[in-house]
């Protein structure tokens, strides 16, 4: 099984076999095998072109599925022994990662010293097929997460607050911003596959504020630096403000009034992981950690 899924990720036996410390020969023997014993062609094998059958592709979904279980059944019988040891994978998307493990690791690591961390930065979509495949064992995703086989664990909500240059209008208020008072911006957005692209355009649905037409961030820090060039303004996270963050020259962060626009982050984790105690002491950890930062006081004009 490990063959199959090996080789539907690289599509030539050479590459699998590599990756699994095989010879070529003996990749595509067990893989004969492994097609007579279940009665059906799995692999089309043309000249300089390796493809799936059908029947093909859902033996390597359910392959995924077995091996992950596997995996999961060996962690299970380490934690076991030692709860706090072995590696964990996890997933976090772009506009959260660096605003928040670098307060939430150096916790972890006290807690759990023998715990191998192996971070994973992706948009959401695509840490979701990691999850869903075993790739990773657990994410941190903003909701809702629409999925019957994966736990998702409510840590903090996060609220977003405004960035405009120093020159505009709204930059002198001192009194927080009601959602209406967006109703005639233009807002600077991320590229399509973002969760806080969908999170502002649902602000600007609410507020009757516009996208920026022909203009879209790769990052959030190039929607910051936009904002101080005075080409727009934008929505940023609590979390992207804070003290330790150097904000640029020439920007304003105003916060809303009450019922802020705000996002809501949670852990989440495939329903039958072997590691849901040690998961449900990480989310815990990862919220108190969260809700501290959150704490710090947020806005003004650097």
């Amino acid at each position: 099984l490990k063959y199959l899924v090996a080789l539907a990720d690289h599509r030539h036996f050479g590459k699998a076999a590599d990756a699994c410390f095989v010879s070529q020969p003996t990749l595509s023997t067990q893989l004969r095998k492994l097609e007579d014993e279940l009665g059906v062609v799995l692999i089309e094998r043309a000249p300089r072109k390796v493809m799936l059958t059908a029947a093909g592709q859902e033996v390597v979904q359910r392959a995924r599925r077995i091996i992950a279980e596997v995996e999961e059944m060996r962690e299970a019988a380490r934690r076991s022994r030692d709860p706090g040891s072995g590696t964990l994978r996890l997933g976090v998307f772009p506009t959260l990662g660096p605003y928040l493990l670098p307060h939430v690791v150096p916790r972890l690591r006290a807690r759990f010293p023998r715990l191998e961390l192996l971070l994973v930065e992706e948009k959401s979509d695509e840490l979701l097929q990691r999850l869903r495949e075993g790739k990773l064992d657990a994410a941190l995703l903003a909701l809702p997460v629409h999925d019957d086989q994966l736990h998702a664990q409510f840590l903090f909500e996060e609220p977003f607050l405004l960035a405009v240059p120093k020159q505009h209008r709204l930059a002198g208020r001192r009194d927080p911003l009601a959602i209406e008072a967006l109703a005639e911006e233009t807002l600077l957005l991320l590229e399509d596959g973002h969760c806080l692209r969908d999170q502002a355009l649902d602000v600007c649905r609410l507020s009757g504020a516009r996208e920026k037409s022909g203009f879209r961030a790769t990052s959030l820090e190039t929607l910051r630096q936009m904002v101080a060039a005075g080409v727009g303004v934008t929505l940023l996270p609590a979390l992207a403000v804070h003290a330790a963050i150097a904000q640029p020259a020439s920007i304003c962060l105003l916060p809303f009034a009450s019922h802020p626009p705000t996002r809501r982050i949670a852990l989440v984790w495939r329903k039958s992981s072997a590691l849901d105690g040690f998961l449900q002491q990480l989310a815990a950890l990862i919220a108190e950690v969260a809700q501290q930062q959150l704490q710090a006081p947020a806005g003004g004009c650097a």
